[in-house]
């Protein structure tokens, strides 16, 4: 089992920055590729961005990318999602999910997830 607690959320003008931060307990995080998904209002989950379980690399959505930047700090257990010049569409509930197998821009994929944090971005 795998423990996720999200922070960091709040309201932000648009063009201002946010960073959430995703804590992990119970198993070796080190060993579970990290993702961040969102939700917003009457939309589906979609991903946001992604880290690989050895650290190949990061991946990023379309809407996202330039602007995101996803980390991980093994040592502290923790996830983060840098989110520069936010826009009012990146309003949404942001979730960070573990998985014990590859990285993947699909929410099947993931076992764990945290409760999310609300980011609103005002116009």
């Amino acid at each position: 089992q795998v423990q996720l607690v999200e922070s960091g959320g709040g309201l932000v003008q648009a063009g201002g920055s946010l960073r959430l931060s995703c804590a992990a307990s119970g198993r070796t995080f080190r060993n579970y590729a990290m993702g961040w998904f969102r939700q917003a209002p009457g939309k589906e989950r979609e991903f946001v961005a992604a880290f690989s379980r050895l650290g190949q690399g990061t991946y990023y959505a379309d809407s996202v990318k330039g602007r995101f930047t996803i980390s991980r700090d093994n040592a502290k257990n923790t996830l983060y999602l840098q989110m520069n010049s936010l826009k009012p569409e990146d309003t949404a509930i942001y979730y960070c999910a573990a998985t014990g197998g590859s990285s993947s821009r699909s929410s099947n994929e993931y076992d764990y997830w945290g409760q999310g944090t609300q980011v609103t971005v005002s116009s």
